[in-house]
């Protein structure tokens, strides 16, 4: 009997559940090990007192992403994952007092267009054909296509500078959108995949189309419920999981790699391994020092990471029906924090926020009457030295008393739970390095090629999935770095294929 090709997955956030699925509906017979006690990576959950809170993600764009990890093995995603259209996407607050919805329907977006500076109308749609053609090119041509070879980046480099790619986000939305408060509301998206607009290359204009094109949806019992039903995927198609089962190291033989090692000191013997931890991490920790590239510690160390996230957590006994699903809490200054953050690494005092309330499209993810919240603030990642320890309880004091006086009245006196995380959680329980919250900053020098490669260029066998790689973070990117996964891997040989019972065949590549 032919000896079977085996691929172990180190990581269970989307982007190892989705190379999981993927190489699954190859034919590989798949090991996923999680170090953690539940499965989802970022898109974990806490549920505490009755309240669900996830502690990741909670933005879903591009559901077809879902539906196609399902399909291969045969199934609807439907029969696993309910998801339900978020209207408004995000209500974006000002400091002022003023608001604006961002919806998917275009006659309501220009009419609060109008409300702020009719002048910028036509500018809008001007900015929105020109977000469609980023798309078109950056989204649906190159997102899902390999750039482990500097030619496949010379090869797109006729179409970035005609789409104006070498211009950051805000400066590309500054040439159509004259109003400061459109030019912010047309420019936060980056920050959702760890950017700075200022630095971000304009690629990432692609946000706005595909926001456009498929709406802003929430899984009914949160993204956690996503994570399961993916779990229940990977269960009934024979991906052994799993869980608290840290790897301490890559095994490399030969210039490739040929099993890992966990903590537990068992080792597990395969023909590929793919990585959804934190590439920096990865390469600085788990390859040992005698098989990692060249200059692998200079380049990891030259790597800018995105920021970092302090996140609450609460809950109240009072509904709060006034506040969106997605609220975005602008603060008095823009630019200058985002500089505070990610250059000078201090903490502001002001700060502007992520406001999530989940309840408002599934009550049942509290009690009765409840609510429940999570408040994300960008905050400089630990390249900044900041001491959490102390400074949490306070920062997040802060946070919930200017909540309280402009958007939660009542809100000290209505809290029934509290909690919070910080950069800390990021590198300590997620293994990020500097406690950055999206892997490597987005900025153009560290996008495609420039970012880490999906396929490790000195290991054979040694791959890379998540938010670190190309294309990038968020989650339509993550789902996405397994697709460019699926095309640099070999099919099995039909003698060493596992196929799943019921599921479409495949092409052999």
């Amino acid at each position: 009997m032919a000896q079977l090709s085996a691929a172990i997955v180190i990581g269970s956030g989307f982007g190892g559940i989705a190379a999981a699925v993927r190489l699954r509906a190859m034919g590989y017979p798949v090991t996923l090990l999680e170090a953690r006690d539940q499965a989802g990576g970022r898109a974990s959950v806490f549920e505490q007192d009755g309240y669900t809170f996830d502690a990741g993600p909670t933005v879903i764009t591009a559901p077809y992403l879902f539906e196609e990890l399902f399909a291969l093995a045969g199934r609807r995603m439907q029969d696993y994952i309910e998801l339900m259209p978020v209207d408004p996407f995000y209500r974006i607050t000002f400091v002022d007092g003023r608001h604006f919805d961002y919806v998917g329907d275009e006659d309501r977006l220009l009419a609060q267009i109008a409300a702020f500076n009719p002048d910028d109308v036509e500018g809008y749609k001007r900015l929105a054909e020109h977000s469609r053609r980023i798309f078109e090119i950056g989204y649906e041509q190159l997102a899902d296509q390999p750039f482990d070879n500097l030619i496949d980046m010379l090869r797109v480099v006729p179409d970035m500078l005609r789409l104006g790619n070498y211009r950051s986000v805000y400066s590309l939305v500054a040439k159509y959108i004259k109003d400061d408060s459109l030019r912010q509301v047309f420019t936060f998206q980056p920050l959702l995949v760890g950017g700075n607009p200022f630095n971000v290359t304009s690629i990432y204009l692609l946000i706005h189309w595909l926001e456009r094109k498929w709406g802003v949806h929430f899984a009914r019992g949160g993204t956690a419920a996503i994570v399961s039903g993916l779990m229940t995927l990977l269960e009934e198609i024979g991906v052994d999981v799993r869980l608290s089962t840290p790897v301490a190291e890559i095994v490399v033989e030969g210039a490739r790699a040929t099993a890992v090692l966990t903590e537990d000191g068992e080792r597990i013997a395969c023909s590929m391994v793919v990585s959804n931890a934190d590439p920096s991490f990865t390469y600085k920790y788990m390859i040992p020092s005698e098989h990692r590239p060249k200059n692998n510690d200079g380049r990891v160390g030259r790597v800018k990471q995105s920021m970092g996230l302090f996140v609450g957590y609460f809950g109240t006994d009072k509904k709060y029906d006034a506040i969106a699903h997605h609220t975005i809490v602008l603060g008095p200054r823009y630019k200058e924090l985002l500089t505070d953050i990610f250059d000078k690494k201090v903490l502001a005092e002001d700060f502007s926020l992520y406001l999530h309330r989940p309840t408002a499209s599934d009550p049942s993810l509290a009690p009765p009457g409840h609510d429940a919240f999570y408040v994300l603030a960008p905050v400089p990642n630990n390249e900044s030295g900041l001491d959490w320890d102390k400074l949490s309880g306070p920062y997040f004091e802060r946070i919930l008393q200017y909540l309280e006086e402009r958007h939660l009245p009542g809100l000290s006196e209505h809290l029934t739970v509290k909690f919070s995380t910080s950069p800390d959680y990021f590198e300590q329980e997620l293994r990020s390095v500097s406690g950055a919250g999206f892997g490597p900053e987005p900025r153009l020098t560290q996008s495609a090629w420039f970012r880490y490669h999906n396929r490790c260029d000195d290991i054979a066998g040694l791959y890379f999935v998540g938010a670190g790689v190309h294309p990038g973070a968020g989650v339509p990117g993550v789902l996405t770095s397994a697709k460019v996964l699926e095309k640099l891997v070999a099919h099995p040989s039909i003698a060493n294929r596992v196929p799943i019972a019921g599921a479409p065949t495949r092409a052999t590549a």
